[in-house]
């Protein structure tokens, strides 16, 4: 029997090996390499049985076979177990080293093929990497060597250029450049150009073609460089057809590969922002470098809390992206409109590695939007709301008053004789008397209010809370404001209407049923002789007698000391402290008891008796305030000042001799406005404004969002303080669009450095949203109701006296 080989003679082998007994199986001699391998000794393993070095169900199989099929041995890669547990790779061979008629001896090889896995695992993800960015990518994306062959190209190169996927399946690469050529419009221009960039492999270009079909393609051609010399070409195409139409200027923009259309950044696993290409620096501008590193999320301001990241993930489980418009901001405090496309990049165990986003600027779509939803939702002649406005505005009242058990009115009004006006003088002459004519009846009505025109010389009006004596008196109001003439282009006419009104919900509980019973009173009344009014079905007695009652009582209610000023506080968010009140008119009535504001506040603006009231007012808390003041308390006082009021002639004139009078300076007072003033005689109103800022008196714009006007007299009007409607507070915190209301006014507010106040909060939970939402100050219930004079200055005095003060949000 031949001996076994020296020990030493093993030991010097780079390999493991182990010795087997034929017969056996059992390990009777192994190396050292074998004990660094699976980490035992060679004793240990001596006499332990080969199979134990077996860890698949082939390894355990081959063994079993009998030794004649075992000594033609075998070479295969398979793994084996090492002491500590691992599993390790190797390659195994085993062969017979000893027979011949003498006890059969195997000898079984191993070699270690971790590093090699290890490095073909890196280099298969790697590849996956790449293709899956240049699937993500938004450009199509061709490969080429110097000598034309396809290297690689994506799935978006195949739709641009409507490669049929037959012709893909063949490999054919001049079929393919042929099928390429035959899409564009100008042949020889393009064949030109690819001729150019063939005879210079170091060419970089940018070229716009014209494809069948409509479609604009830019491609841009770069080298593919390998350790200095060019390779190949790397061509990408990009669909600019909406860009071409739209804005020439952005295909020379588009010429530049490094300035892609998109803005992109690259996150790591973790989210954090590791890489922004040009286009993205652009749009973040200049704090673009210092957000690198940071959470990817944080680039959208408050889109970076948790929810925000779990609607991204939610999406790249479910599609391996996620989609949607956010708002990215701007150093100059301004936001941009974005849709964003961000893609999660995985390896083949579906771990996330890296994520791109693929951001693209809005604020064109944006404004055109605006602009198609302006037109879809106005009368183009007058700039009245259409009926589509209409009934979504009756549609949320209808909703408000099945929960409040509140109603409201359905005006029709027609013209009378209007065809005499088109048949004599023209239909565009009638044009311009319909805008007139509606810049007289919008006049008439409160901010609350809508005027629409359905066509011809026919509108409907929208009367907010109305019943049938606030109907009856802003009919009389608009039809009084029809006696004046009109005059246009040195013409003088005259025009009269015929109102019928409906009220819901007794008349109908739709906006057509309403519109058809207002149509039919409006025909009864042109029956009896034009140039009046009607309800559907009249019941009004009982209303009107209650209404002139309640109006003989108002206007004896000052004289006979009836009536007072509260004062309700306005609260700092951040300290607690009172900053200021806003005085309130409070009338209690023998009769009627305590009478809300809401009842005879419109009523005295429909009789005119407002603009008693409202002086009377300003006397009373310029008064207080200038008391106060002297006792050392100084505090700004607001007061309402209704559109009738603010438009009396020399009005700032009285109220600058108020103030001398009473000593109270101007910076102390502060008037609340709704925006209905600014849009009215607008020209005259600026000048008034600019007047009071001059004067130091704070101007404050009341029940901010509720309207339907232009923004724009924000920037140009000499604003302090944009008061929150309570409509908006209520809802906090859980109403979605109340939150989005009130943060889009704060932005506003703050971009435009402009105070912000929220009226009628009565809640912490809302207290606490407004201070998440940033906003300065607020007033309501929560902290105080509308205080007498005596028992304000008492809590102002407690407050200044740090004896008193409303907590801040923790």
């Amino acid at each position: 029997m031949n001996p076994l080989p020296p020990q030493s003679w093993l030991d010097g082998l780079q390999e493991a090996v182990w010795l087997v007994d034929g017969g056996s199986l059992s390990i009777v001699q192994s190396n050292k390499a074998a004990e660094r391998l699976v980490g035992m000794s060679g004793e240990d393993m001596v006499g332990k049985a080969v199979t134990s070095l077996a860890a698949t169900p082939q390894d355990c199989a081959f063994w079993s076979e009998p030794l004649a099929t075992l000594a033609k041995g075998i070479h295969s890669h398979t793994s084996v177990w090492r002491a500590d547990g691992v599993l390790v790779p190797v390659d195994r061979r085993v062969t017979c080293v000893q027979h011949d008629g003498a006890p059969a001896v195997l000898m079984l090889t191993m070699l270690d093929r971790s590093a090699q896995e290890a490095a073909q695992q890196e280099l298969e993800t790697l590849l996956s990497e790449l293709r899956s960015t240049l699937d993500s990518a938004a450009d199509g994306m061709l490969v080429c060597g110097l000598d034309g062959r396809v290297r690689a190209f994506n799935q978006r190169l195949a739709h641009i250029w409507s490669i049929p996927r037959e012709l893909l399946l063949q490999r054919n690469d001049t079929a393919v450049h042929e099928h390429l050529a035959s899409r564009v419009v100008d042949r020889k221009h393009y064949q030109e150009r690819l001729s150019a960039i063939e005879r210079d492999p170091l060419l970089e270009s940018t070229d716009i073609f014209q494809l069948y079909g409509g479609m604009t393609v830019e491609r841009r051609v770069v080298p593919q460089l390998h350790q200095g010399h060019p390779v190949g070409r790397v061509y990408s195409f990009r669909d600019i057809t909406r860009q071409a139409e739209a804005q020439v200027s952005l295909r020379l923009a588009a010429r530049v590969f490094d300035a892609s259309l998109d803005a992109i950044f690259i996150a790591d696993s973790r989210h954090h922002l590791m890489r922004m290409n040009p286009g993205c620096e652009r749009l973040l501008g200049p704090c673009a470098a210092a957000l690198e590193g940071s959470m990817a999320a944080s680039l959208f301001g408050s889109g970076s809390d948790a929810s925000f990241m779990e609607q991204v993930q939610a999406g790249w489980e479910s599609d391996g992206f996620w989609e949607g418009e956010l708002w990215l901001p701007r150093d100059n405090g301004a936001y941009c409109a974005v849709h964003l496309s961000w893609v999660a990049l995985r390896d083949d165990d579906g771990r996330l590695m890296q994520s791109i986003g693929f951001m693209r600027d809005l604020t064109q779509q944006h404004a055109a939007k605006k602009r198609i939803e302006e037109l879809a939702y106005s009368d183009v002649l007058t700039g009245l709301p259409n009926r589509l406005l209409l009934s979504q505005r009756v549609e949320t009242a209808i909703q408000g008053a099945r929960a409040s058990d509140t109603g409201f009115a359905i005006l029709f009004l027609d013209l009378d004789r209007f065809k005499i006006i088109n048949d004599s003088l023209g239909h565009h002459f009638g044009d311009r008397v319909l805008q007139l004519v509606a810049e007289r009846l919008q006049a008439c009505l409160r901010q609350t209010d809508m005027l629409c025109r359905l066509g011809g010389d026919e509108f409907v009006i929208y009367l907010h809370g109305a019943d049938a004596v606030v109907a009856e008196s802003v009919v009389r109001r608009m039809l009084e404001g029809m006696l004046s003439p009109f005059l246009l282009d040195g013409m003088g006419f005259s025009i009269q209407c015929s109102i019928g009104m409906a009220l819901y919900p007794q008349d109908g509980t739709t906006l057509d049923e309403l519109i058809k019973q207002a149509d039919t009173a409006m025909y009864r009344v042109k029956e009896r002789g034009r140039g009046s009014y009607g309800f559907y079905q009249p019941q009004m007695n009982a209303n009107l007698l209650s209404r002139m009652k309640l109006e003989h009582a108002m206007r004896q209610a000052l004289g006979e000391q009836r009536m007072a000023v509260h004062y309700q506080p306005q609260v700092n968010l951040a300290t607690g402290r009172i900053v200021g009140a806003e005085a309130l008119i409070r009338w209690t009535d023998p009769e009627f008891g305590v009478v809300s504001p809401t009842q005879f506040v419109p009523l005295a603006e429909e009789s005119g008796y407002i603009v008693t009231l409202g002086a009377w007012v300003m006397e009373q808390a310029v008064r207080e305030a200038a008391q106060w003041m002297h006792e050392g308390m100084p505090i700004v006082v607001s007061v309402n000042v209704s559109a009738l009021e603010f438009r009396q002639a020399g009005f700032v004139e009285r109220l600058t001799r108020l103030l001398a009078v009473h000593q109270l300076p101007p910076t102390l007072l502060e008037l609340e406005l709704t925006e209905t003033i600014l849009l009215q005689d607008a020209q005259e109103m600026e000048l008034r404004l600019f007047s009071l800022a001059a004067l130091g008196v704070g101007l404050a714009i009341d029940d901010f969002g509720t309207g339907y006007s232009s923004l724009a007299y924000l920037k140009k009007l000499p604003i302090d303080k944009l008061k929150i409607d309570q409509s908006f507070v209520r809802g906090l915190p859980e109403d979605d669009g109340d939150r989005a209301i009130v943060s889009a006014i704060v932005s506003m507010g703050h971009a435009l450095h402009i105070e912000v106040v929220a009226e009628g909060v009565e809640t912490v939970g809302q207290r606490a949203m407004l201070q998440q939402l940033q906003c300065g100050h607020f007033q309501g219930f929560l902290c105080s109701p509308g205080l007498p004079g005596a028992e304000f200055r008492q809590l102002l005095f407690n407050s200044s006296h740090g004896l008193a003060q409303f907590a801040p949000v923790e």
